[in-house]
């Protein structure tokens, strides 16, 4: 557990970051999202002591962060970044083995840790091991530089801006990809953004910062129903939010009994991927399944009455 109690950082006669108090609860995604200058790469930048704060303190798991050496803390902190900063002379293996060595792990074990992790990425081990990075996709090297980040299994994960250099598809995958490993690994990450989509669609827990100070900490469910102030509101968008709530949605929750032509939709995916599937293919309603089997169907009326419906 993450406790930032206080967190303030000033420059000259600027606060950067002002007060900020939040609890990460273990195994959560947190999403700290704001627009540039809002203070939210300066506080992620205080947890693992990137930036020292001026007043205010960390605690991982009741330990003061300040009292730890930054080198040790750092490496109990995996840390990804936009454009993944994987060293360009190194290998693959190398790259995502780089924290472990640093902490004395044995070859053998390293070996096994890397092809873990490529695997974990859908990855071929023996086909990307021994690549180097201009050898790799964009989407490939942002794989790379989140596995390097969760190689030495960290407390915490700190993720800044880790897609923004993606294109809309890769990126989704990439979304897609943290998730999964997240919830298998048990990760506990905080993972900053200007793309409140993003935050709404990966974060357990969304953190909006204005001008330095948290002004509204709460699950993505409430922050697009229920913002706390006009900023927040504007930052939701009031046309996007009736998609932004059908994301949040699973299409179980409006599942009906009955059948429906074509192709079927995950129980498990939203009512946003469902509405898009309907769309485009023209129907009126999609039969839904799981594992495997139909169990219901969901009607594009059903799924626009959910839009309607802020709870």
């Amino acid at each position: 557990m993450i406790e930032i109690d206080a967190l303030t950082k000033i420059y000259g006669e600027t606060r950067a970051v002002d007060a900020v108090s939040m609890t990460v609860e273990t195994s959560s995604i947190t999403a700290i999202v704001g627009t540039s200058g809002s203070g939210k790469t300066t506080l992620l930048r205080m947890v693992n002591r990137l930036v020292e704060p001026s007043s205010g303190e960390v605690r991982i798991n009741g330990e003061r962060t300040a009292d730890m050496a930054p080198y040790k803390l750092r490496r109990r902190i995996g840390y990804a970044i936009q454009g993944h900063g994987l060293f360009p002379h190194h290998s693959v293996g190398r790259n995502i083995g780089a924290v472990p060595r640093l902490l004395g792990w044995s070859k053998k074990d390293i070996r096994a840790r890397v092809d873990e992790l490529l695997e974990l990425f859908g990855m071929e081990p023996d086909a990307f091991r021994d690549r180097f990075p201009h050898e790799l996709s964009g989407g490939q090297q942002q794989r790379v530089g989140v596995a390097r980040a969760l190689a030495s299994r960290p407390d915490l994960m700190l993720m800044d801006e880790p897609f923004g250099a993606l294109d809309p598809i890769i990126r989704a995958r990439a979304q897609e990809d943290l998730r999964r490993i997240q919830r298998q690994l048990g990760s506990t990450i905080m993972l900053v953004t200007h793309d409140m989509d993003e935050a709404i669609r990966l974060g357990d827990r969304v953190a909006v910062m204005d001008g330095g100070k948290l002004v509204q900490y709460a699950p993505p469910e409430e922050i697009v129903s229920r913002p706390a102030s006009d900023f927040v509101a504007e930052m939701v968008g009031d046309n996007e939010r009736p998609i932004r709530l059908l994301a949040l949605i699973p299409v179980a929750d409006a599942m009906e009994e009955g059948n429906a032509e074509g192709p079927a939709v995950a129980a498990t995916a939203s009512l946003r991927d469902a509405l898009a599937m309907g769309l485009w293919s023209a129907r009126d309603a999609l039969p839904v399944e799981r594992d495997g089997e139909v169990v219901g169907r969901v009607t594009m009326d059903a799924i626009r009455a959910r839009a309607e419906r802020p709870e």
